[in-house]
């Protein structure tokens, strides 16, 4: 009957990761340095799934606030005539989800004895619901009730909060002159009726946001027959570059002080920065697998020390040098695989349930891990990347290979004669 194939070097190596009497300190610093791996995978994979979550909540949220194209002119002002126009022009483009006109202030609301400075946004509802997700984060009232002559606000729920106000209140909007060096000049105060209350959970916008309807924006600032400029929403966000250029050469003939951004333009530096941290964090956390890789030199040094007769016979019995070195190749590499399939188990079983696990933890030690002050964001989200999790684990593999290395030519260099002297 054959034997089932099983190289000798591979049965050599397993048989020394046995744990046996006289070697327990040996298995013991084999089992740290498997639980190091282990530990620094773990927090490899949890770290960058909560920067991948962090990054991806980032951008969904502020994606479906912000244009993806924005259209003004160079004044940063658009006339009746020429909007209208334009306005045909880019809804001609399959590519376009909708395209609403605006009017941006900054202005102070009031009420009582505290004021704050916000950015107002002049909108028509009924277009703007194609553009901007905040009818899809409503608290309180209704954003369709912003109707032209009500003179209805929505306001950010923290707005709301410092000033007091819920739906039905009264708030003053003091707007600064348009030359606030002219003698004379009053600035605009006006009473507008809250009617509705967003929180969109990211503190730039639920701060500093509120909404009007264009008309009453255009009255209250005395131009009717302008506006800032056009939102513009697209299928595929990630095309905004593209399609921005096309727009702008397709509107220069008509409006020759057309002016387009995107989102990449007004956004980018944050997420480059976003990116730029997970490559920092992902080079420190490795070395956090590196030192419980490389214990595994000190552990297979002393293996080798332990095994020095053992490897003389195997040498006399007609071993060679270099399958020496796999028998203790085998082992280290042994080691690393245990030790990064749990840090990757472990790992991925963390980052699926930290939006349960972090709440628990907040909640336990009465403490906020993300502060939206600081963040923008006020929930911790994780999302797992399956090349990451590869890379980790890849990572991971070669560093123990590469421990072993050392100890395992050392092994391969030990003389019969002289280890079996006095054996």
């Amino acid at each position: 009957m054959n034997k089932p194939f099983q190289p000798l070097e591979l049965f050599i190596g397993l048989r020394y990761t046995r744990t046996r009497r006289h070697n327990r300190f040996v298995s013991f610093i084999s089992l740290a340095s498997m639980i190091g791996i282990a530990i620094g995978v773990l927090v490899l994979i949890t770290v960058l799934s909560v920067m991948n979550g962090f990054e991806q909540a980032m951008r969904e949220r502020m994606l479906g606030m912000v244009a993806h194209v924005t259209v003004s002119e160079t004044n940063g002002l658009i006339n009746d005539g020429s909007w209208q126009s334009m306005q045909a022009i880019i809804q001609q483009r399959p590519e376009v989800v909708g395209a609403a006109p605006f009017i941006e202030k900054s202005v102070m609301v009031n009420q009582g004895d505290e004021a704050r400075g916000i950015i107002l946004q002049a909108i028509v509802p009924t277009r703007e619901r194609k553009v901007s997700a905040v009818f899809d984060h409503i608290e309180q009232g209704d954003m369709d009730a912003l109707t032209p002559g009500s003179y209805g606000i929505a306001l950010g729920a923290v707005v709301a909060e410092k000033l007091g106000v819920s739906v039905g209140d009264s708030v003053t909007l003091i707007s600064p002159p348009a030359d606030i060096l002219a003698a004379g000049e009053l600035p605009v105060l006006r009473r507008f009726v809250v009617q509705a209350i967003f929180r969109i959970d990211m503190q730039i916008y639920d701060e500093a946001f509120a909404y009007v309807h264009i008309a009453d924006a255009a009255e209250v600032f005395a131009m009717p027959e302008h506006i800032t400029g056009l939102r513009i929403r697209l299928k595929d966000a990630s095309l905004a570059p593209r399609i921005g250029d096309e727009l702008l050469r397709s509107l220069w003939t008509e409006h020759p002080d057309t002016w387009v951004s995107d989102w990449t333009n007004q956004h980018s530096a944050m997420f480059t920065a976003i990116r730029m941290q997970k490559t920092v964090m992902f080079i420190i956390l490795l070395l956090i697998v590196a030192v419980a890789a490389f214990n595994l030199v000190s552990t297979l040094v002393m293996v080798v020390t332990d095994k020095q007769a053992d490897i003389a016979i195997l040498r006399t019995l007609g071993l060679s040098p270099g399958r020496v070195m796999q028998v203790f190749m085998v082992q280290g590499t042994l080691i690393g695989v245990m030790g990064t399939t749990l840090g990757v188990a472990l790992g991925l079983l963390l980052a699926a349930n930290l939006d349960v696990i972090v709440p628990l933890i907040e909640r336990l030690f009465e403490t906020d891990f993300i502060s939206p002050d600081t963040y923008f964001i006020s929930e911790l989200e994780s999302r797992i990347n399956p090349l990451d999790v590869l890379l980790i684990a890849l990572a991971s593999l070669l560093l123990s290979v590469l421990a072993t290395l050392y100890p395992a030519w050392r092994a391969s260099k030990v003389q019969p004669a002289e280890a079996l002297r006095y054996e």
